[in-house]
């Protein structure tokens, strides 16, 4: 039997109700499909809802809620999008914690579109260049990033794209990442 890239690999996926649905199931089904065990993590139990765009989605079961999981846990973090999506967990001390971990840690991190809000919120930003959805392009820059306007942008372990147009290179970028494993020069100040 082929060993898959990502085999014995556990990434968690932070999300709450409103992330932008297929900014969550690519990387899902991509990462799976390369031997990750993925876990959605959120902050209540049950089942979270996804949005195409402003449009109610479909409804995932919840694996493990932040208040009980652990960076340690795991071997990478993926920050799907959606407005709604970041803004609910930065209000979450411990979903801000939880990131956090993952940059002190030294383990890569992958945050699409609006995801990058809760490395915002993290403080894991400066000196950091980044791209997203452009409309937090000033928050990601006053947070000390440098913003850039690339399909997909890696920096020592961390992996940032604009949208959902980008989710290709974003994911084989996340992937490379994860397959990598610990970033010495990641840290979070």
């Amino acid at each position: 039997m082929k060993t898959k890239k990502l085999d014995g690999k556990r990434i968690a996926f932070l999300a709450a109700d409103g992330f932008e649905q297929v900014e969550l199931t690519r990387p899902w089904n991509d990462l799976k499909a390369a031997g990750a065990e993925v876990v959605l993590v959120a902050p209540k139990d049950g089942e979270i809802l996804g949005f195409h765009h402003d449009e109610k989605a479909n409804t995932f079961h919840v694996n493990e809620t932040v208040s009980e999981s652990n960076a340690r846990d795991f071997n990478g973090l993926v920050l799907p999008g959606g407005v709604i999506n970041p803004d609910t967990l930065r209000r979450h001390e411990a979903a801000v914690a939880f990131v956090r971990d993952f940059f002190e840690q030294h383990k890569p991190v992958a945050a699409v579109c609006h995801g990058p809000v809760m490395l915002i919120e993290a403080d894991v930003l400066k000196g950091r260049t980044v791209t997203s959805w452009p409309s937090i392009r000033t928050d990601l820059e006053n947070a000390g990033a440098k913003w850039v306007d690339e399909e997909v942008v890696v920096d020592e372990g961390l992996v940032t794209s604009r949208s959902p147009d980008d989710l290709e290179a974003f994911c084989r970028k996340a992937i490379e990442e994860f397959c990598e494993g610990k970033h010495e020069g990641q840290t979070a100040d």
